[in-house]
């Protein structure tokens, strides 16, 4: 028997982080999975970040996460996606070589200390008086430990669906968690199934790329962490192109020949990244749908044609890429296919992730029902930092809505359940103009650093960090007059007023270099002249959601029992007594958020809740 603090089972983006955070925090701890040699790999898109998955890449890595600084040592293409938009709704995503991204994930993990990672199949969890003490592998092996995280991925009771073919797996050519998945059912958890999906891989050297639209690697020199101080790697561009009419034909022809249209498939697949098929039985009206044409590496030939998603057999999927400009030589690699697997519904967790039906047992990434490579890291490190504590004894994780993108899902997730594979969005944010991709160090770092979960080269870039942000803000707060800046080259009128300079920055067209030294221009950091400018620019703004974050942190104080009986309470609709059964809020905050409840059931909530405590 071999012990453990910790023991994480499955090797993706949510069981690497999880494992990496649970060892940072100071436990011992497990990493278990089918093949060693695939830890860290990119399931379907290589892509990583995007609009509001950026964030959650950006915040994680405020933890000293590994998912930024594998995206950087594997980045082939950068893309700062609504950089026509405000800077809060922005989303930094970049194309990342597969291969070098899984070996970039196993070499940081390979020099964490306290973490062993133990191949095999986790084949069921040890029960102890109704408390998880460790884990059994297929080969007997038992490896105990007081904590457990399930980051199952697709592979808990997974199955693989491509036409009339089937087969168990979550993902191609690999294995599913089956035993698992029975034993997690036979204890009776609410659990449910769900869907996903990736297109078929293209062989980029059979692409017409000339009759293709370019679209090239952002020239700004940005990176997803501030601890990678360049792009290590050539740039490729991508391509975009667009689906025809004789694909839609061919597509509507042969849905009866689909597994989501014969009733194969039981699972909900992701609204925001439907397979082709949805797409044409949904959005008949459309002429084309846009592919965008993404490199897998820089040595590998594959592209991955990001917009067709699909399980239709073989022949259908050749004949649907024929009838795409500039693929109608392009030969499939690997085709397509759906993948159906099982998920927990997320609320029967609490907020540290950890399901109260099991102590000891915390569940990150798919199993929770969200989709998404970013979604999962970041539960993934919540889950692993609340694993550590609960074996540890020491202080758990917790985040919330005003803090970040992370808090904003996990609350989502444990408040409102899910009817469909969960993703971020920005506008899920109701404080996403404080939540912003630039500032995540800043807005994080000091929870990161108190949780003693960072390393000394990431406290000292912290520390640099916030010297220059406070420099910078001393220096923008003296006065300046309108002539000064008008002198300096701003567009602004010479009317003799006189502010200071952090005012003058939310004027049209002022920025930086019309109000200080051209010598302190230089010298600044980047990033931290960003993040400076844009906080001055949403200062009044950024007070008002101060008030509000006030308002809800009182609210979260308000308490609510956790065996409260709604259907004790008069005036709940049966609606309401069932989500707020489902959800158990612990605050009266936490009760206004769930969906379908008035503010006159909060009233009835907080009264009754008073009773009880009398």
């Amino acid at each position: 028997m071999s012990s453990f603090d910790v023991i994480i089972i499955g090797g993706g983006h949510a069981g690497t982080e999880a494992a990496a955070m649970a060892a940072r925090r100071g436990a011992r701890t497990a990493l278990v999975s089918f093949d060693p040699g695939k830890i860290g790999a990119m399931s379907c898109n290589p892509a990583i970040g995007g609009l509001g998955k950026g964030h959650l890449v950006r915040e994680v890595d405020a933890f000293d996460g590994l998912i930024a600084r594998a995206t950087d040592a594997a980045g082939i293409h950068y893309r700062m996606l609504n950089r026509s938009k405000g800077t809060a709704v922005q989303g930094p995503r970049v194309q990342a070589d597969r291969q070098r991204y899984a070996a970039a994930i196993q070499a940081q993990l390979a020099t964490q200390p306290g973490l062993f990672v133990v191949a095999g199949e986790a084949a069921s969890l040890v029960l102890r008086a109704g408390r998880v003490a460790g884990v059994v592998l297929a080969d007997a092996t038992i490896l105990s430990a007081p904590a457990v995280v399930l980051a199952t991925g697709t592979f808990l009771g997974g199955r693989l669906f491509r036409g009339t073919l089937r087969g168990e797996g979550g993902r191609i050519e690999e294995g599913a968690a089956t035993r698992l998945a029975e034993q997690l059912r036979a204890l009776s958890l609410p659990m449910g199934r769900l869907k996903t999906g990736t297109p078929p891989r293209l062989d980029g050297r059979t692409i017409d790329w000339a009759r293709l639209e370019v679209q090239a690697s952002d020239a700004q020199n940005w990176t997803m962490s501030p601890l990678s101080f360049s792009r290590p790697l050539p740039q490729l561009f991508c391509a975009i192109t667009r689906t025809s009419e004789r694909t839609h034909a061919i597509i509507r022809a042969n849905l009866d020949r689909s597994p989501l249209f014969s009733g194969a498939i039981e699972g909900q697949g992701p609204r925001y990244c439907p397979s082709i098929e949805d797409k044409i039985h949904r959005f008949g009206d459309r002429d084309g749908h846009q592919i965008f044409l993404e490199p897998e590496g820089l040595d590998d030939p594959l592209v991955y044609p990001n917009g067709i998603s699909t399980s239709l057999p073989d022949d259908v999927q050749a004949e649907m890429i024929a009838s795409i400009a500039g693929l109608e030589h392009a030969r499939i690699v690997t085709p397509g296919y759906a993948v159906e697997y099982d998920h927990v519904d997320p609320r029967a967790l609490g907020p540290e992730l950890a399901l109260s039906a099991l102590p000891g047992l915390f569940c990150a990434g798919q199993i929770n029902g969200t989709t998404g490579y970013e979604e999962a890291a970041a539960q993934g490190l919540v889950a692993g930092a609340n694993a550590a504590a609960h074996a540890l004894g020491i202080a758990p994780l917790l985040l919330d809505r005003a803090s970040s993108y992370i808090g904003v899902m996990i609350d989502d997730l444990v408040l409102q359940g899910i009817t469909e594979p969960y993703r971020m969005l920005t506008a899920r944010a109701e404080y996403r103009l404080r939540l912003r991709a630039d500032n995540a160090m800043t807005r994080l770092g000091p929870i990161a650093g108190a949780l003693g979960c960072l390393s000394v080269g990431r406290r000292q870039v912290m520390v640099a960090h916030e010297s220059q942000r406070v420099a910078l803000r001393a220096v923008l707060g003296a006065p300046r007059t309108a002539t000064e800046v008008a002198d300096a080259g701003a567009d602004v009128v010479r009317d003799g007023a006189r502010r200071p300079g952090h005012d003058w920055l939310r004027f049209p067209g002022v920025t930086l270099a019309h109000l200080l030294a051209p010598e302190m221009v230089a010298e600044l950091d980047v990033a931290v002249a960003d993040e400076v400018a844009e906080d001055c620019r949403y200062a009044p703004y950024l007070a008002r959601q101060d008030a509000e974050i006030a308002a809800l942190r009182q609210e979260e104080g308000r308490l609510i029992l956790p065996d409260l009986d709604y259907r004790g309470i008069p005036g709940l609709s049966a609606e309401m007594v069932e989500r707020l059964s489902a959800a158990r809020p612990t605050s009266l905050a936490a009760a206004g958020r769930v969906r379908g409840v008035t503010a006159a059931a909060l009233s009835a909530i907080l009264l009754h809740s008073k009773r009880r405590r009398t």
